[in-house]
C-alpha cells in the first residue's frame, strides 16, 4: 500500500537566499506530530535552524494539532531536535557562524522507511537587487517555455 507523498517546501527560502551546501536530517518528533505530518499539515514558513551545545535545532516549525490527539497533543511551534552526525554539525556551526549566512530549513519529507525527514541548506541573505534578478530570470524562463509550446 503507497501513501500519499510528502513533500513540504520551503518555496521562500530559494527566494530570500543564496543557498550552498545542503543537508538531510532526521526530526525528533512526538506520535501525534508525525501524524499531522502524514496528514500534510505543516509549514516550513519563517522557520530557522540554529546550533545549540553541539545539537541542530529548528525553531518556528508549523506542524498542526493533530485532529484525533487527546490531551497528550502536541504544541504547534516548539523547538525541534535535528538528527545530524557530529561532523556535518561541526560544519553547519561553521558555516552558520559566518557573518550574512543563515542555516534555512528548505524541504520537509517521508522517506522511503516512513521517517519524517527535513533538507536544511546554509544561505546567503539575498539583497534587493538580487530579488529582483530572480524575479527576471523566472519571467524568461516563462516566456521561453510559452513560445517553445506555441511550435
Amino acid at each position: 500500500m503507497k501513501l500519499k507523498e510528502i513533500n513540504i517546501k520551503n518555496r521562500r527560502a530559494t527566494f530570500d537566499y543564496a543557498i550552498g551546501d545542503t543537508w538531510t536530517a532526521g526530526i525528533v518528533l512526538t506520535g501525534t506530530e508525525i501524524k499531522s505530518i502524514r496528514q500534510g499539515k505543516a509549514s516550513l514558513v519563517d522557520s530557522f535552524c540554529y546550533v545549540n551545545n553541539g545539537e541542530v535545532w529548528i525553531k518556528n516549525m508549523y506542524i498542526a494539532e493533530y485532529f484525533y490527539g487527546t490531551y497528550n497533543n502536541h504544541t504547534e511551534r516548539r523547538d525541534r531536535k535535528l538528527l545530524l552526525n557530529k561532523k556535518e554539525i561541526q560544519k553547519i556551526e561553521k558555516e552558520g557562524k559566518e557573518t550574512g549566512f543563515s542555516i534555512i530549513p528548505l524541504r520537509l519529507f517521508i522517506s522511503d522507511r516512513g521517517y519524517a525527514k527535513i533538507v536544511i541548506g546554509v544561505g546567503r541573505g539575498k539583497k534587493e537587487f538580487d530579488k529582483r534578478q530572480s524575479i527576471k530570470e523566472r519571467e524568461d524562463r516563462r516566456t521561453l517555455a510559452r513560445v517553445m509550446q506555441k511550435k
